[in-house]
């Protein structure tokens, strides 16, 4: 499976209800990681470092599950759990409680017989060391760690011995520290007799059913999230060359590339007839065309998500609030062109519908028969449809721009008053 197909799994698949669950893999083997982000919502070193891993890794034999952002409502809020510690909840949840669907399903894909090993990412406080050397570094931190509950599962269990295998992630992360007191450790918390809380925990729940886990806590004492998710992908990597996966990347893995690739945010398709860079994008947008009800909202970011909030719609990526959508409704019209004729600088172009265009002087969108035209910042007396009309840059109200820097105008197609689809004109 390559990274096309793994885009439309998170985009268009909800095998496991409320849980997003990316997939890819190959036929040669059974042999499955499960990476599991975002349990706790204040944790983006977790959530971050997963949706890299399903969106720029290849995986080349065997096979990497992956759930980006198990606790998504959370993430939005940037709180550790709205409705309590949902990793506290996997040795009984009340069928009352609001995270049970979720801890449910999120124990059926553990269970599943295909996973071999499952990695539950966090952020912990400190820096965990055996001797106390102060608030931040003593035996009671746990960042940067590689948690286990238990040294060893049953005999001759695949990747049974835990205690062996997170003392070898350990060993090579720490041939790559940014900072020599990033120090991994082995942090193992010997969780049926001397800790009731980790009883609870999504990892004691897997090994307890001969299912190796682990959980990787980086420090929330890090300078940036790029450290954070720079450490949690070398751990994961360490795991994936131990259960001889093959993968590549399409990036360097250090703090720089990292950091870029965190701040892009990607897109959003709404009923396949408005698409929307997040880039620079503005803090609100007013007057967008939706459905009255039953929109569509497609992310091409893993961490993509929404609430409806007074009527609007607040977009996030993470726990990252990116804009909000004040909508006005209309009915969407059918059989819409794929393309309009628009003449750019002089010269007649075919454009997709929800594409972007670019624009060094002028434009004009040529009249077609039963169809009118918008274009959001524009205003001339006495014209319903702006069709056939040339548009600068100075004719446009910067207010009404779609990004930050004022380059960026929505345009708009109707037939009659039903909204077809919305290009963007970018002027250079």
């Amino acid at each position: 499976m390559r990274f096309f197909f793994t885009l439309f799994l998170f985009l268009s698949l909800n095998l496991f209800a409320d849980i997003q669950l990316v997939k890819k893999e190959n036929p040669d083997s059974n042999t499955t990681l499960l990476v599991i982000g975002g349990i706790h919502g204040n944790e983006p070193g977790g959530y971050f470092s997963a949706s890299i891993l399903a969106t720029h890794y290849t995986i080349n034999s065997k096979n990497l599950w992956i759930v980006p952002n198990l606790n998504k409502e959370s993430i939005r809020e940037n709180k550790r759990g709205i409705h309590g510690d949902m990793n506290r909840k996997f040795a009984k949840v009340s069928n009352n409680d609001k995270d049970a669907k979720i801890v449910k399903k999120i124990k059926e894909i553990i269970l599943s017989k295909n996973v071999s090993l499952v990695l539950n990412l966090h952020d912990g406080h400190g820096f965990y060391r055996k001797e106390n050397k102060g608030s931040i570094f003593n035996p009671n931190a746990w960042g940067q760690t590689c948690v286990i509950d238990q040294c060893t599962l049953r005999d001759k269990q695949e990747f049974g011995d835990l205690n062996s295998i997170a003392s070898r992630v350990k060993q090579n992360i720490n041939k790559k520290l940014l900072k020599k007191h990033h120090s991994f450790n082995v942090k193992n918390t010997q969780t049926k007799y001397d800790d009731e809380a980790m009883q609870l925990s999504l990892t004691y729940f897997a090994v307890t059913n001969d299912k190796p886990a682990f959980a990787i806590e980086t420090s929330k004492n890090l300078s940036s999230l790029s450290q954070k998710v720079f450490y949690q992908l070398l751990a994961i990597e360490e795991f994936m060359k131990i259960m001889d996966i093959k993968f590549t990347r399409d990036f360097e893995l250090n703090e720089k590339k990292i950091d870029k690739i965190i701040k892009n945010y990607g897109t959003l398709k709404i009923n396949d007839n408005i698409l929307l860079n997040f880039s620079d994008i503005k803090k609100s947008l007013s007057y967008l065309p939706l459905k009255s009800k039953g929109n569509v909202f497609e992310f091409s970011h893993p961490l993509g998500s929404y609430k409806k909030h007074r009527g609007n719609y607040v977009i996030y990526v993470g726990n990252k609030k990116l804009t909000t959508l004040k909508p006005q409704y209309f009915k969407m019209a059918s059989a819409c062109p794929d393309k309009f004729d628009i003449l750019i600088d002089g010269k007649i172009s075919s454009i997709d519908k929800t594409s972007d265009f670019f624009v060094n002087v002028d434009f004009k969108v040529l009249k077609k028969k039963g169809y009118r035209v918008n274009v959001i910042g524009y205003h001339a007396k006495g014209h319903v449809d702006e069709s056939d009309i040339t548009i600068n840059f100075k004719n446009l109200n910067r207010r009404f721009s779609v990004d930050k820097k004022n380059k960026v105008y929505r345009v708009e197609f109707y037939k009659n008053d039903e909204f077809c689809s919305m290009n963007m004109v970018h002027f250079r």
